[in-house]
């Protein structure tokens, strides 16, 4: 029996997952080209959707390039690595940051979940969040790490924390073929 591999409403939305990008990026990994940190320091949440947008965003340009550059030698073009660094760029102009779907609600909703899980918890590092001059002081920026069981948390769960917090909305959300 042969099994399909795309999903049969939506496609694949993302080159990598949120889950999976959170973890490596809280390990100090620099996953897609993301800035490293310290993992003991962690980072605010505001900073790890921005570095999952511009990721996703890098991803995306990379796989138009590619796609671009392939067809290009396929008609018989010869692409120098200049020329490919070139329409790099232009695909990562292209991309716009709102393709990359998540807003920042669904990003701390989302990382709620985490936070419920204890895969992540608040470290002692804060800062002054600074927002426009007209308006009252804004709450410090708190930074997150991963906790141990974050760490230990294998990809399976990583690759829904929701699933893996409710497993029981789990088998009654996947679509059932007869």
């Amino acid at each position: 029996m042969a099994m399909r591999l795309m999903p049969t409403r939506g496609g694949f939305l993302r080159p990598f997952g949120c889950g999976w990008f959170i973890r490596e990026y809280l390990l100090g990994n620099g996953p897609e080209g993301s800035t490293k940190i310290d993992p003991d320091r962690g980072a605010a949440q505001a900073d790890i959707n921005f570095e999952y947008k511009e990721a996703l965003a890098r991803a995306t340009a990379r796989e138009r390039a590619e796609r671009i550059i392939s067809n290009m030698v396929v008609k018989g073009a010869d692409v120098t690595e200049a020329e490919a660094e070139k329409i790099y760029q232009r695909e990562l102009r292209r991309v716009s940051r709102k393709f990359t779907h998540m807003r920042y609600h669904s990003f701390l909703m989302y990382f709620g979940v985490l936070k419920r899980l204890g895969w992540v918890e608040v470290t002692q590092k804060t800062e002054p969040s600074s927002i426009q001059d007209n308006y009252p002081p804004a709450p410090e920026r708190t930074y997150y790490r991963l906790t141990k069981a974050g760490v230990e948390a294998g990809k399976d769960l990583w690759s829904n924390p929701l699933f893996t917090l409710y497993p029981e909305i789990g088998p009654s959300h996947l679509k059932k073929e007869h």
